[in-house]
């Protein structure tokens, strides 16, 4: 568990409630939410600055969601934009059209229907200018080289400067992620296709960018994509190589693989802004935490990029992190609470590695699975469900809180908006328990809607159904026992 381990506790010079490895958008969201519940976290990078490239552009509605509730949904959609359609080139002819994925209806439950595109290093930028804004800050040139538990804390080295003590580290540190090596936690995973892949942010002339172009493989090139980055002059391309040869990065290379399997001449590509290769796999950590240490989004879990699943479902490892940290560390909730986060997320994870890796081998398709709205948590030791029958499809305690309109135009969404939990009664007199606690929980009576049915519904400050009855009666318990009430 200790590499580079510091000895002397004296010599750090910082203290924090959580330390977060990684200024991605794993460790930047759970910093905003550990910041507006109040707990200090400190954000540390190793590189100067922020991740440049487009890698994961893909939002998810689910996500969409997320950041409504984290305050930085307006400011998504205004640089974002739906994926526009798919054009098949062949000769340098338009030969078809396709969506890349199925469509869905948006409905008052579920009110973002469609995938987002948006280059993460402007995810990353919206991000820290919401931490910013709430007070908190990224350290950049923080290379951390080792970590060392003890009953009270842990204390972080770094490559310069001096250790930072904190009272739980989480490592939003990527796939290579030096805290998962740190502290021995393999991980479980397998090739999800041996050709290898570039992907890289250009400049390029003669394609619109009202289309996604897409361009098939040949009997001697692997297929190339080129996706106009929304919000942006960009365009990210993608491309297959045969197994066992690299892709060259440079410029020259980049316009050699546009020209060789498009219509387009090597000078349509102006400027490469960023480029990466990588072979794809799905991998999955043997455990989400060791200690007082977790690990969260590609530190935890790697996806292929197809499907969109790895950023999104990142994201919801630090906001089911986020609130369960706030907790222990400023609710006065039991400490293993923070259980939870892996008996939790470790199976979801597993559930959409299998997903990503179906949609890469073109065994499903792009959709309402991969939305994530359909996730939850029904088998958490942290869900109650005290009503008996229930058809499969009905709303359970551990799905996710439909969204929905109350007085004429309110949105339930607004209701939940926050660090709190919420008390929704609907369509039901039943008298409600004051939830007077270390916990804020607000109450709203509904009339019948048809996304919940009637009933009582304790909803988490993560959006889920923790507790569902058709009257409250046992609700008291649970509140207690959980350190709510």
């Amino acid at each position: 568990m200790e590499l580079n381990t510091v000895k002397d506790a004296s010599a750090v010079s910082d203290t924090t409630d959580v330390l977060i490895v990684g200024a991605g958008p794993t460790g930047l969201a759970l910093a905003i939410d550990l910041t507006r519940r109040g707990v200090r976290p400190l954000v540390v990078e190793r590189a100067d600055r922020l991740f440049p490239g487009s890698r994961g552009k893909g939002l998810q509605p689910r996500t969409l969601e997320i950041f409504d509730d984290l305050g930085v949904l307006d400011a998504v959609r205004a640089s974002a934009g739906p994926y526009p359609i798919g054009v098949v080139w062949q000769d340098g002819q338009r030969k078809g059209e396709q969506r890349m994925s199925d469509e869905t209806e948006a409905t008052e439950a579920a009110p973002y229907n469609e995938p987002w595109m948006l280059p993460q290093w402007r995810t990353q930028e919206i991000l820290r200018a919401r931490l910013e804004e709430l007070g908190g800050e990224v350290a950049f040139g923080r290379e951390l080289v080792g970590v060392a538990q003890d009953p009270d804390g842990v204390t972080a080295s770094f490559a310069a400067g001096a250790p930072v003590r904190a009272r739980y580290v989480v490592a939003g540190d990527g796939g290579r992620s030096t805290v998962r090596r740190a502290l021995g936690i393999g991980m479980t995973g397998e090739s999800v296709d041996p050709n290898p892949m570039l992907v890289a942010d250009v400049r390029l002339t003669g394609l619109a960018r009202d289309a996604i172009h897409m361009f098939p493989p040949t009997d001697t090139e692997g297929f190339l994509a080129v996706f106009p980055l929304a919000g942006t002059e960009d365009f990210q391309v993608m491309a297959q190589f045969p197994e066992g040869t690299d892709a060259d990065l440079t410029l020259d290379g980049i316009r050699e693989v546009v020209a060789t399997r498009t219509h387009l001449s090597p000078e349509a590509v102006t400027e490469v802004r960023w480029a990466s290769d990588f072979r794809p796999r799905a991998a999955l950590a043997d455990r989400f935490r060791e200690g007082r240490v977790f690990l969260a989004g590609d530190a935890a879990h790697i996806h292929s990029p197809a499907g969109g699943q790895g950023l999104n479902t990142s994201v919801q490892d630090a906001y089911n992190l986020g609130w369960k940290l706030g907790a222990v560390l400023r609710g006065g909730a039991d400490p293993s609470l923070l259980d939870t986060y892996e008996e939790e997320r470790l199976p979801n994870a597993a559930e959409m590695l299998g997903l990503t890796t179906r949609v890469h081998r073109g065994e499903v398709r792009r959709g309402a699975a991969t939305h994530q709205l359909g996730l939850g948590y029904r088998n958490s030791p942290l869900t109650v469900e005290t009503r008996e029958g229930l058809p499969q499809d009905a709303l359970h305690a551990g799905d996710r809180a439909p969204d929905g309109t109350h007085d004429g135009h309110r949105r339930l969404f607004d209701a939940f908006r926050g660090p709190h939990w919420t008390l929704l009664a609907v369509g039901t007199d039943t008298p409600l328990p004051p939830l007077a606690g270390p916990a804020t929980v607000r109450t709203l009576r509904i009339p019948p809607y048809e996304a919940y049915g009637t009933g009582v519904f304790l909803v988490r400050p993560d959006g889920y159904v923790a507790w569902a009855g058709d009257t409250a009666t046992g609700l008291t318990t649970y509140a207690t026992e959980l350190g709510i009430a």
